[in-house]
């Protein structure tokens, strides 16, 4: 017996969620699929736990800055066991109840178990209560998301190593963690172990962490790292890997060097969630991303039918830009004209360690890449009075790159304390493309660190 909806989205974290959400307050019967917890990796195994891990280590920071709070702070750092507890509690003690609940009232059926294709329109579920079959009057959307790259390394799957799923679930604190990547989950996770107390290596290919980003983000976060005790390998890889018989993790790297830890975190990017899918059934490859137009639907199928957002669409691999395209697929499948374009012009992104850092749009690199004629500004954070006001030593770095010949900006990077809260405004600049010249009216209040914008125009001979 088959099950009929309007919509049949397959995947319920963050991007598959919203898209349900938007379909069943249109009037559409919805069924979501999922085969684990209703909320998805972000809410279970990346976004929120690691958040919940850093956090309170900058916190703690921030108090030892600010005279008259640091002379109340016991000795040492953080508590392990009360931070491990903080996470728990922001990871819903891994219980998708709340979520459930949700759903029912959103009115959405909820389908647990493994969903996949099975043809035009059709989706095969094999879950708890056997094998069932939904078909879709009007669209299938894809969101399962993203899964962590294991590479091919000797030895490496025998080792049991973790992902972001094991590092942030983690129930004590390793002694000695071996970080494999330097990109944001690596450099994220490598601080935030290391405030917790463990001993941390971290391995990276290329000459220089964050390699997408500007190189001064790059360099502060490094510096940070080295500070706090990371000891960085950079310029490697692994060559073989080993578990040996008393638990302890060996690491072999090209360069010959040998590393020994209790536990290997494997930070080395994301691929979508496409492999046991069904994609073949419709005539795409599975384990690559499912290709789709600005309206997100897939490239390639015949009847305009099936959909895809969030990672799975590999176009922007974060979480928020995966709820902007849920937004933007709800219009879609009610009838209305929607595109999405943010996503590939205007994407922000916060890294939330020690220094932070948050970026939108272009680097100088890629925006002289693109072809764009650029000028350049830059600034110290703590030339706006609000950056003193954090506490002693309170320092940063501001730029942001302008396309010459619209005099609009194209991109923002922003290095410090909280400024992930001042990067809003950045993206709202280079979304809307709003001219240098009206930047000048939209007037920061004094004294905050926002007066940073006021820098930059400075910087910028306005």
């Amino acid at each position: 017996m088959s099950k009929r909806f309007d919509v049949v989205v397959v995947g319920a974290g963050p991007a598959g969620e919203i898209v349900a959400q938007r379909a069943a307050a249109g009037g559409l019967s919805t069924a979501l699929v999922e085969k684990e917890l209703l909320g998805g990796e972000c809410s279970y195994w990346a976004c929120m736990p690691s958040k919940a891990l850093l956090r309170p280590s900058e916190v703690h920071r921030l108090a030892r800055a600010m005279p008259g709070v640091r002379e109340l702070l016991a000795p040492g750092g953080v508590r392990a066991e009360a931070v491990l507890a903080w996470r728990d509690q922001k990871a819903s003690h891994w219980d998708d109840a709340g979520q459930l609940e949700w759903a029912e009232g959103a009115k959405v059926s909820v389908v647990r178990g493994r969903g996949r294709l099975a043809g035009e329109r059709r989706v095969q579920v094999e879950g708890p209560e056997g094998t069932q079959l939904l078909e879709a009057q009007r669209a299938v959307v894809l969101a399962t998301g993203s899964r962590a790259r294991v590479p091919e390394v000797p030895g490496l799957r025998d080792a049991r190593p973790w992902t972001n799923r094991e590092a942030t679930a983690a129930k004590r604190v390793p002694r000695r963690l071996l970080v494999v990547g330097g990109g944001a989950v690596g450099v994220e996770l490598a601080q935030a172990w290391r405030c917790l107390g463990s001993e941390v290596r971290l391995v990276h290919r290329g000459a220089h962490l964050l390699e997408r980003l500007e190189p001064f983000a790059s360099r502060a976060v490094a510096r940070a790292l080295t500070d706090e005790g990371v000891r960085l390998h950079l310029g490697c890889t692994l060559k073989e890997v080993r578990r040996e018989g008393s638990g302890e993790v060996v690491a072999r790297l090209d360069d010959g060097f040998e590393v020994r830890a209790d536990e290997l975190l494997l930070a080395l990017g994301r691929e979508p969630a496409t492999q046991d899918l069904g994609l073949e059934s419709v005539g795409l490859t599975p384990g690559k991303p499912v290709e789709v137009d600005d309206s997100l639907r897939a490239r390639g199928v015949a009847g305009g039918w099936l959909y895809a957002c969030g990672d799975v669409n590999g176009r922007t691999l974060l979480t928020h830009m995966g709820k902007y395209q849920a937004h933007v697929l709800g219009e879609v499948l009610q009838g209305r004209p929607a595109r999405a374009w943010a996503d590939a012009r205007a994407v922000p992104q916060v890294l939330f360690t020690h220094p932070e850092v948050a970026s939108v749009g272009l680097t100088e690199a890629a925006a002289r890449k693109a072809g764009h004629r650029v000028r350049c500004a830059e600034v110290a954070l703590e030339s706006a009075a609000g950056t003193g006001l954090l506490g002693e030593g309170a320092h940063g770095h501001a730029k942001w790159v302008v396309d010459e010949e619209r005099r609009v900006l194209l991109g923002v990077t922003l290095v410090g304390p909280g400024v992930g809260e001042l990067l809003h405004a950045a993206t709202v600049a280079v979304a809307g493309e709003l001219p240098l010249e009206t930047l000048w009216h939209a007037v920061p209040a004094f004294p905050t660190v926002s007066e940073v914008w006021l820098r930059l125009l400075e910087a910028s001979g306005l």
